[in-house]
């Protein structure tokens, strides 16, 4: 695999993970919270900013693939397949966010 390979891959999972492990959205934007309290990002919100980061590393990934030489034609198939391989990245993040035992 070449390293554009590898680069698409490192960013889908650094994208998957984002919304898992800060409370701004997409990693910049802070949300408004009640005074005194921190910021808490819903699951719904977490799983709209999953949904619009897959199509952010898509198009990442498509100029990558541009860039080495003829794009590949996507189906249905690809798509069937890139979508849950996303969500199974994510993993990692949401075992630290729901899963993980904390101190309190």
């Amino acid at each position: 695999m070449s390293s554009s390979s590898w680069l698409a891959i490192a960013i889908a999972l650094a994208a998957a993970n984002l919304p898992f492990i800060n409370e701004r959205l997409f990693g910049f934007i802070p949300l408004k919270s009640a005074p005194g309290e921190p910021p808490n990002k819903s699951g719904w919100l977490r799983v709209l900013e999953l949904i619009v980061l897959y199509f952010v590393v898509g198009v990442i990934a498509y100029l990558l693939e541009s860039r080495i030489g003829n794009v590949f034609v996507q189906v249905k198939e690809f798509y069937m397949i890139t979508v849950p391989l996303f969500v199974v990245l994510a993993f990692p993040g949401f075992v630290m966010r729901y899963l993980r035992k904390r101190k309190y």
